[in-house]
């Protein structure tokens, strides 16, 4: 009503805040006087505080800055994962024969080159053989081409303290054992000196990345830079496994590759993968091969 409208504006009440009793929903003098001497309502600060995230003075956060290095890190992975069609696949390989060859190799080979037999070679070695049946897993997609590369420079994830960075063997194709060996040992007292180059970490046709170093059973690498495609090794554990027609404990290890779908397909992804397999399962061809 006229004299409702009155009483609000001088008692400075909003009328759309005024609730009535009328069935029509107009509003009377008797509403307006109805707000105006009803309690106000406050909220209660403590329960709402009570669930308050922590802060630093308290003693329960501290506040670290990440360092450039870590800010670079994250910054890449993040432009991988939203430019990229990233996809995975898994498998596991028998370790057994593997590490059988290394164990009877390892003295002579420390002897005769003066560096430890690991299975980082052995992968790198196999990789480079799986890259030359593949060769679009050993690509890079540049706007609408794709650009097949025609060397194997096979990056190795290693981490120190600031994260994880990835030096690379060159030439993995023309290099024996010994080589890639003493390249990645090189490479890896370089990376924890704090002494790498832009040159050791630039140009890489394919990464490896050990995750089994950590205990890491399984995970989802992500893709390095431009590359298409990059292998998580896992840890080696031992399982029961079906041979023949009876089962066995065997030292295994679930690879994974991680690969742009925009490029490779199922058929290429999984027969590498299926190739790496069966090379380490069959050393020996690595050898001969090398």
């Amino acid at each position: 009503s006229p004299a409702a409208r009155k009483l609000a504006r001088e008692k400075g009440i909003d009328l759309s805040a005024i609730s009535t009793v009328d069935p029509m929903g107009r509003v009377r003098v008797q509403d307006v006087e109805s707000h105006s001497n009803a309690p106000k309502q406050t909220p209660a600060p403590a329960a709402a505080k009570a669930t308050a995230a922590p802060k630093e003075d308290d003693g329960r956060v501290t506040r670290e800055k990440m360092s450039r290095r870590r800010q670079t890190i994250a910054k890449r992975l993040l432009e991988v994962k939203q430019s990229t069609a990233m996809l995975t696949t898994f498998n596991e390989i028998d370790m057994t024969n593997v590490m059988a060859l290394r164990a009877r190799k390892k003295d002579k080979f420390f002897e005769d080159h003066d560096v430890r037999l690991g299975f980082m070679s052995f992968f790198t070695k196999a990789v480079t053989s799986a890259l030359k049946k593949y060769p679009y897993v050993n690509a890079e997609l540049e706007g609408d081409e794709v650009l097949l590369k025609q060397f194997y420079d096979i990056g190795i994830a290693v981490s120190t303290e600031e994260g994880l960075v990835v030096p690379i063997v060159r030439d993995t194709d023309r290099k024996n054992f010994a080589e890639i060996e003493a390249n990645i040992g090189e490479l890896a007292k370089k990376a924890r000196d704090k002494n790498l180059q832009i040159s050791d970490m630039t140009g890489g046709s394919f990464t490896i990345t050990n995750g089994g170093v950590f205990g890491s059973l399984m995970s989802t690498p992500i893709l390095n830079g431009t590359q298409v495609g990059i292998l998580g090794m896992h840890t080696i554990q031992k399982r029961p496994v079906a041979i023949g027609n009876e089962v066995q404990i065997r030292p295994m290890m679930y690879v994974a590759l991680s690969y742009d779908h925009r490029v490779i397909d199922g058929k290429d992804s999984v027969g590498f993968l299926k190739t790496v397999k069966e090379l380490i399962e069959n050393p020996e061809d690595l050898l001969l091969e090398s």
